[in-house]
């Protein structure tokens, strides 16, 4: 059984998660360089059986695409041409980040940690898996 792995691609960072073989929990992996994303999934695949990528698909309020969609449909085309052997599925990404920040809050990690970009970026990536891997149960 394959695992899922959700990306949380950015400008600068992309967040990474990968689910359990059973696809029943989703664990945040590592933050990487945007720049550096397809050579660590790449190394990644290789040693591991991935049967989806789960990419955020960046959008506005009012389900238009936003800012960072023209960057994210560019990743995902050299994302299919590096790796085609791997299914990518796009998945709405809205409200992720602020649901980061409350995960963190809640965890009672200080203020200093809650401004890790690095850590809500792969927490964000954490929680579109979760989400994804809780409606293919239903």
């Amino acid at each position: 059984m394959g695992r899922i792995f959700a990306i949380d691609y950015g400008k600068k960072r992309t967040g990474l998660a990968v689910s359990d073989p059973l696809k029943m929990i989703a664990g945040g992996l590592a933050t990487v360089a945007s720049q550096e994303v397809i050579g660590y999934l790449k190394n990644y695949v290789q040693k591991n059986d991935v049967e989806l990528f789960l990419l955020g698909e960046p959008k506005q309020m009012n389900y238009q695409p936003s800012e960072n969609n023209e960057r994210v449909q560019s990743f995902k085309k050299k994302l299919t041409k590096e790796i085609p052997t791997i299914e990518i599925k796009m998945t709405d990404e809205r409200f992720t980040s602020v649901l980061a920040h409350q995960a963190m809050i809640d965890g009672g990690l200080k203020k200093m940690k809650r401004q890790d970009k690095a850590l809500v970026d792969e927490l964000s990536a954490t929680i579109i898996l979760q989400t994804y891997l809780e409606t293919i149960r239903k």
